[in-house]
C-alpha cells in the first residue's frame, strides 16, 4: 500500500479518560479551541475532541462541540470532529451528530465497525472489570447512512481485524460513501488488538492491501507509544495520528509537541503533511 501522496496527520486532543488518567488534555472549551488551532498551525489537519461539562465530566452535548468547532474554524483551516457516545441507544448516541449535520459542522465522524472488551492490564493485576465498547450492527449502519447524507468522511477505529471485515462490507452496501479511513487501534496496556510492533504493523499493512486496497489507513492508539512506528508506518502508505487521548496515559509532551515530532518524522522519511484542502478532496 506505500505510495507517495502527502500524510494526513490528525491530532486527538483529549479522549474520555479525564485528567485523573492524562493531565495535561484540554476540557474547556476555550482550552480545547486554543490547542485545537495551535495543533494545527504545528501541522495537523485534522483535529478530533471529545466535549466536556463544567465538571470537568465527559458529555455529548451539540452546543459544546458546535462551541469548539467553530472556534476552531474561526481561527483555521483544519478538519475538526467529535467523537461518538460510547453507550446509548441509535436514537440518543446519533443525536448529536444529526444536530451538527444540520448546523453545517460535519466533515468526519466517527463510526466503528464492531464491539470490543476494553480492559487495562493493570485491572486484570487487581481483579477489576473492565468494559464492552459496543456497536451493534443497526447502529454501524446508521452511522454510515448518515455519512453519506451529510456527505462527511466515516472514521473507522479498527480494534480488531474484524472490525475491518466489518466496516468494509457494510461500506459496500452505502451508496455516495466517503470512503472510510481504517485507523489501526495499537496499544501497549489495554488487552485488545495488537501491541505497537513493526510485526503489528505490517500484519494490518498486508491485510488492508487486499481487504480494501484503496482505501486511506492510519496508525494510532489508546495508552500507546507509536511514535517509534511513523517513519516505517509512513513508508508503507499509512496516515498518522497522535495526541494526547492516543498516548500513554501520564503523558508530559503536550499536543504540540506530539504534532511538532510528528510533523518532524513524516518530512525526514521524505513525504509532506496533507492540508486540509488536499485531504477534503479525495474521495
Amino acid at each position: 500500500m506505500a505510495n507517495e501522496d502527502d500524510v494526513w496527520l490528525e491530532v486527538a486532543l483529549n479522549g474520555a479518560v479525564g485528567r485523573q488518567f492524562q493531565p495535561k488534555i484540554p476540557v474547556t472549551p476555550d482550552d480545547i479551541i486554543k490547542d485545537g488551532v495551535a495543533c494545527a498551525k504545528a501541522g495537523a489537519a485534522i483535529i478530533h475532541l471529545h466535549a466536556y461539562n463544567a465538571n470537568a465530566e465527559p458529555v455529548e452535548d451539540a452546543d459544546i462541540y458546535s462551541q469548539i468547532i467553530e472556534g476552531i474554524r474561526d481561527e483555521c483551516d483544519a478538519i475538526v470532529y467529535p467523537t461518538l457516545a460510547l453507550h446509548g441507544n441509535l436514537e440518543e448516541r446519533y443525536a448529536p451528530i444529526k444536530t451538527l449535520m444540520e448546523r453545517g459542522l460535519l466533515e468526519c465522524g466517527v463510526v466503528d465497525p464492531g464491539s470490543v472488551n476494553i480492559v487495562h492490564r493493570m485491572q486484570i493485576f487487581s481483579g477489576q472489570d473492565g468494559f464492552i465498547y459496543p456497536n451493534p450492527t443497526d447502529h454501524i449502519r446508521e452511522g454510515l447512512v448518515l455519512a453519506a447524507q451529510g456527505g462527511w468522511r466515516p472514521a473507522y477505529a479498527i480494534y480488531e481485524p474484524g472490525f475491518a471485515r466489518l466496516g468494509a462490507a457494510l461500506a459496500d452496501t452505502v451508496e455516495n460513501l466517503k470512503t472510510p479511513i481504517y485507523r489501526l487501534m495499537f496499544s501497549d496496556n489495554l488487552l485488545f488488538g495488537m501491541p505497537p510492533t513493526l510485526h503489528g504493523l505490517a500484519f494490518y499493512e498486508r491485510f488492508l492491501s487486499e481487504l480494501v486496497p484503496n482505501a486511506p489507513w492510519m496508525l494510532s492508539g489508546l495508552d500507546a507509544d507509536v511514535m517509534h512506528l511513523i517513519e516505517p508506518a509512513v513508508s508503507l502508505g499509512a496516515h498518522i495520528r497522535v495526541g494526547l487521548e492516543d498516548a500513554p496515559f501520564g503523558s508530559e509532551t503536550t499536543n504540540v509537541e506530539y504534532v511538532e515530532k510528528a510533523v518532524q518524522l513524516i518530512e525526514s522519511s521524505g513525504r509532506k503533511v496533507a492540508t486540509p484542502a488536499a485531504i477534503r478532496m479525495s474521495d
